[in-house]
């Protein structure tokens, strides 16, 4: 019998896979996010979406794991990254209902970007000349597609990329946890501190739900995010990010999908130049990743 030589090129494929599965569950939350906006406050969309979160890792995860699951040496960093992506996912659903999904998720994929200026600049990192070009190019592409003074009105034209500042200092808290903390645990601890913050907050904006229609959208919105993150934990296991991580872009693809079915929104060419320029540089900075053999992380939603 040959040997399994194709073995290891399956399981990245089956990596490959996830993770595009994951980007098109990401482009359904936030496009389910900008239709229930209209209807219901956003903190409500917020709380269903990691009170969905937290029941479902818990419901799997504690018969499997038991106690092992709580065990974390930095109890303090869980509570603060799991209070960042809360405080990203509040104001990613808030910028969403000023901007077409498509455009918004290009700007999103600008975090990786952010990372390295955050990185330089605060925890005085190196950053070759090349990297600076990619960030400045990626951010001229997000001016682009924001386009200050165009069709997104006042403060909403920069909340996105306050948001993806934020998003980055998430992500640099995430990888140096990841070196000591298990990540399911990571996954249960974020759920739970969204949750919990969520709920303190939902009787100061609580309205009735609409309609069933309604209460079925703001379900969607749990499950997408939770199916979402399962499924990037498993591209993870199978892949290694360097390979993964430029196919988070395809989530941009499925973004302006969905915005052209639900809204018939298409991009005009200068947003679609700057969404080009945004790939553009994301891409080729992973790939400096992948050749330095430095870690990605991968964005959650």
């Amino acid at each position: 019998m040959a040997p399994p030589r194709n073995a290891p090129t399956a399981k990245v494929m089956a990596g490959i896979g996830l993770m595009v599965t994951a980007t098109a569950c990401f482009a359904i939350l936030d496009t389910t996010v900008k239709v229930v906006g209209a209807v219901v406050s956003v903190l409500v969309a917020v709380w269903f979406r990691y009170v969905f979160h937290a029941l479902a890792v818990s419901a799997i995860m504690l018969p499997l794991r038991g106690r092992s699951l709580l065990r974390t040496e930095h109890p303090r960093f869980q509570v603060l990254r799991g209070a960042l992506l809360l405080s990203v996912s509040l104001m990613s659903f808030v910028a969403v209902q000023f901007m077409p999904v498509g455009e918004f998720t290009a700007i999103v994929m600008v975090t990786p970007l952010a990372v390295t200026l955050v990185a330089a600049a605060v925890l005085r990192e190196r950053v070759s000349a090349l990297r600076w070009v990619l960030v400045v190019g990626g951010f001229a592409g997000a001016l682009m597609v924001v386009r200050p003074g165009g069709g997104v009105v006042g403060w909403a034209s920069l909340f996105p990329l306050v948001m993806v500042f934020a998003y980055a200092w998430f992500q640099l808290l995430t990888a140096r946890m990841a070196r000591t903390e298990d990540p399911m645990t990571m996954h249960f601890y974020t759920g739970w501190v969204g949750a919990l913050v969520a709920s303190l907050l939902l009787p100061f904006v609580w309205t009735a739900i609409p309609d069933g229609r309604t209460l079925l959208q703001l379900c969607l919105i749990g499950l997408m995010g939770t199916v979402g993150h399962f499924l990037l934990i498993l591209a993870f296991q199978r892949a290694p990010a360097s390979t993964l991580s430029p196919y988070l872009y395809t989530q941009i693809a499925f973004a302006m999908f969905c915005g052209w079915v639900v809204y018939g929104h298409v991009p005009g060419g200068i947003e679609l130049g700057g969404i080009a320029l945004i790939v553009l540089c994301g891409a080729s900075a992973s790939w400096l990743t992948a050749r330095e053999k430095l870690p990605v992380e991968p964005p959650e939603a």
